[in-house]
């Protein structure tokens, strides 16, 4: 076998255990360590697990470091800082904001000489590749993107930040009409509001003010503001029983016209049965990608626009060629 590529992983969540179980099945890695702003003795892992404020000492033990912040506060702080540091590889999805956060990352990345890949996993990630990809081949068209039915690590980890919110989940549900109307190529002009709900599910801390939890959710820009949301509040026991699984999916269509005026539909979608499993594995390839980008001597932040598909594999490229193409 040739030499692994040592990972480490900083948060331990749902997306960081996921990362720990997506390099058990990649021979070509290994999980050297685990960084956690809790105490590392909790960490439910056989994997060694330190203290954040310790990952600096492992600058010359770990090839790529897996950033599995959420997106709302910890990766603003987390990206820049550990890109100083690492290669890494995280999954920043606030869509308005990755513009801004790619130049901060950037920049820090190319003042240490690492790799930094932004933005991974399926959306954006893989749902970013199938939009350029269809809107590149179909120039004249529509593209139109659902999510769900299920639950957004993004969105769920956002209302659990609201003051006063003890556990939280939301789904997010997009509209069969909607999603009919596209692929029968009608092309239709559809409002935000129009092509998703998103749903929450809440349990309160003892004595919070529940109608001001849920204006806050329902005006939070870049996650409620432009959706029609429904805030339900629950108990614990109900959460524990109805609302603990994290399944997800979603479709990218473009439907447009070729010649005269023929009617062209790309689609590409996904069904999980777990969003941060499948999250993780796209983060553990792209993390392979970034150890490949920095041996040939590239630096600064790049996005999955900016990396051959080839990188993601541990096949070489005749391997490639002879088994898929």
């Amino acid at each position: 076998m040739t030499e692994q590529i040592r990972i480490g992983i900083v948060g331990y969540g749902n997306l960081g255990r996921g990362v720990e179980l997506a390099i058990k099945q990649s021979p070509d890695m290994k999980l050297d360590a685990i960084f956690t702003r809790r105490d590392p003795a909790s960490i439910p892992s056989a994997i060694q697990a330190y203290s954040i404020e310790d990952a600096e000492r492992f600058v010359n033990e770990i090839d790529v470091m897996i950033l599995c912040g959420g997106s709302a506060t910890d990766l603003p702080e987390q990206g820049p800082a550990f890109a100083r540091l690492f290669h890494t590889v995280d999954s920043f999805d606030t869509h308005a904001r990755i513009p801004e956060y790619f130049e901060q990352v950037d920049a820090a990345a190319k003042a240490s000489g690492k790799v930094s890949v932004i933005s991974t996993g399926w959306d954006p990630g893989l749902f970013s590749l199938n939009r350029l990809l269809a809107e590149a081949i179909l120039p004249e068209g529509k593209e139109y993107t659902f999510w769900g039915k299920g639950v957004s690590q993004g969105h769920s980890d956002a209302i659990r930040r609201v003051n006063g919110v003890k556990h939280g989940v939301q789904y997010t549900i997009p509209s069969e009409d909607a999603v009919n109307r596209v692929r029968s190529g009608e092309n239709p002009e559809l409002a935000t509001r129009e092509k998703h709900i998103r749903d929450c599910y809440i349990v309160a801390e003892e004595g919070a003010d529940q109608e001001a939890i849920a204006e806050e959710i329902r005006s939070m820009p870049n996650y409620f503001a432009d959706y029609n949301t429904t805030v339900h509040f629950i108990d614990e026991a109900t959460m524990k029983a109805e609302h603990s699984a994290m399944p997800h999916g979603g479709t990218v269509l473009r439907s447009g016209t070729t010649g005269e005026n023929n009617t062209q539909i790309i689609e590409f979608g996904l069904k999980l049965d777990s969003n941060p499993e499948f999250t993780a594995s796209v983060l553990v390839a792209y993390a392979r990608a970034a150890f490949k980008l920095a041996r040939k001597g590239q630096t600064g932040a790049k996005t999955v626009f900016d990396i051959p598909f080839g990188d993601l594999s541990p096949k070489s490229a005749a391997e490639l060629r002879k088994e898929l193409l």
